[in-house]
């Protein structure tokens, strides 16, 4: 028996078959054209779902479920895409939409929900009963994993762990509030440091690996820079590496989990993150000299992690 995973992108679809016991067999992507309407979206990810089971040659019967991650908040007991980020469902009934087609079992979440739900199937958070990934990327987002399975809230919206505010009446984010976490750790705010950094140090590393066009620069220069012995680069790592401290000890003291891994594009610094991050985490979490400590490493499955996750749902 199988199981479809799919997991819904702002420009691809990335559909994938996957094993009882979490293993991807196989996975397709298509474009998703966001421009079209969600109507059209989800009769294209209807139509590439089965063409992906007719082409491995299985029955329709052999497939437990179909899971689909949203980038956005669903209504997984009603099967309805209530918002999504850059793409066109509002309060659109995606279940339903596939109900014409199959007769499969569908659910929702979000995407980011997914993936930690992936990494803690078939990842770096295997065999764990709780875990919480943080992604840091454009924004901080991620997915909180209790007794082995997504804890969403009663309204499907938990684990927004990038809006918790760090710094009250801080830098404006997105969502509306001042001083939200994500607006000082995510690869984003670290891109932004970088850039402020090489305008203000015209001789440091920064500005001149980038010739003075600071759109040049990335949130692995900063990381490179501090390499190379560039102090300017090495205190904004510090800085950041600061930032993102304060989060995750507060993650780590509500919830307390086995594991919290790190994801994004971030994450690629591997130890060069994650040793000096962990110095100043076990330094100030609740019970440090007497409780065990969560595990903190990162990721593993990356882009396979979405669609393992939904397929599991």
């Amino acid at each position: 028996m199988y199981r479809i995973g799919i997991d819904l992108g702002g420009t691809n679809i990335a559909l994938g078959i996957v094993t009882e016991d979490g293993k991807l067999l196989k996975k397709v992507s298509t474009p998703t054209n966001a421009q079209r309407s969600a109507e059209e979206i989800a009769v294209n990810m209807v139509e590439a779902t089965l063409a992906l089971i007719e082409s491995e040659n299985i029955s329709r019967e052999e497939i437990i479920s179909i899971g689909i991650g949203v980038p956005g908040a669903v209504d997984d007991a009603n099967g309805i895409c209530v918002l999504t980020a850059n793409l066109p469902f509002k309060n659109f009934n995606i279940a339903e939409v596939f109900k014409r087609y199959t007769d499969i079992p569908v659910r929702l979440a979000n995407d980011a929900n997914c993936a930690a739900l992936g990494e803690a199937i078939s990842g770096a958070a295997q065999g764990c009963n709780s875990a919480l990934v943080v992604t840091l990327g454009t924004g901080v987002g991620g997915g909180v994993i209790i007794d082995s399975k997504i804890y969403a809230g009663f309204n499907y919206a938990g684990g927004e762990l990038g809006h918790m505010v760090t710094h009250r009446g801080g830098r404006q984010c997105n969502c509306g509030r001042k001083g939200c976490f994500e607006t000082y750790a995510s690869a984003t705010a670290l891109v932004r440091d970088t850039k402020e950094a090489a305008v203000k140090n015209p001789d440091s590393y920064l500005y001149k690996i980038c010739g003075g066009d600071t759109e040049k620069l990335n949130g692995k220069s900063a990381f490179d820079g501090k390499e190379a012995g560039d102090k300017v680069s090495a205190e904004v790592v510090e800085n950041y590496m600061d930032e993102l401290a304060v989060g995750i000890i507060n993650y780590i003291n509500i919830f307390q989990p086995e594991i919290l891994l790190l994801g994004g594009g971030v994450a690629n610094q591997k130890e060069n993150l994650l040793k000096p991050l962990r110095e100043k985490v076990y330094k100030e979490i609740y019970g440090a000299d007497f409780l065990p400590r969560t595990k903190i490493d990162c990721t593993v499955l990356g882009n396979d992690a979405g669609i393992i996750g939904a397929a599991m749902l």
